[in-house]
């Protein structure tokens, strides 16, 4: 295993929420703090510093102090090109991405990756029943790569890790850290079982 000294957070919340029927996932609160902030506040406790991908309400996002990157790809074409943008913004060498609609991701996440990365330039979380691509410890070094693959119309982030050589880490020890919030009466529900 090769360590890694630095690693950028960065909280994807640049999509277009349409099962929530476009408005603003991130800022949707759960027990009083907007989901993004979920993310955000476990996410900084495991890299060493932590950005923000968003594309609209770009004041509000902007009020907590972290560096917002915007797509820099026209239609917001998917989580991919969040990250690509970022990528191409930020000059960090890895970066551990993670949507803003799963705000109990667990604070092993950055270990478990780099512990189990092997010489993967992209790894990402499997919760022993399914892959989440966008939770996920990506290099720079693929920037061309992801470029080329967007430029050629492709959108699909499992097809591209996959290509790019990339594999799935197990945290199906923990799978409720991986739940995914995609509409409001899940919000509800959660609130109430907290």
């Amino acid at each position: 295993m090769s360590q890694i000294s630095t690693i950028t957070g960065v909280v994807l919340a640049g999509g277009k929420a349409s099962r929530m029927g476009g408005i603003d996932k991130g800022l949707q609160m759960l027990n009083g703090v907007p989901l993004w902030q979920h993310v955000a506040q476990m996410l900084s406790k495991q890299v060493s510093s932590l950005v923000v991908s968003a594309n609209k309400n770009m004041g509000v996002y902007q009020e907590s102090g972290y560096p917002i990157y915007s797509d820099l790809l026209a239609e917001y074409p998917g989580p991919l090109a969040g990250m690509l943008s970022v990528m191409q913004q930020c000059d960090a060498e890895w970066f551990l991405f993670c949507p803003c609609d799963t705000p109990f991701i667990p604070d092993c996440l950055t270990e478990r990756f780099v512990k189990h990365r092997e010489a993967a330039a992209v790894v990402w979380a499997h919760d022993g029943e399914r892959d989440h691509p966008t939770i996920a410890l990506m290099n720079r070094q693929l920037i061309p790569e992801l470029q080329n693959y967007l430029a050629a119309g492709e959108r699909r982030v499992m097809v591209f890790m996959r290509q790019a050589g990339g594999h799935s880490v197990d945290f199906s020890d923990m799978k409720q850290s991986f739940i995914n919030i995609n509409t409001l009466e899940q919000i509800n529900t959660m609130q109430r079982q907290q």
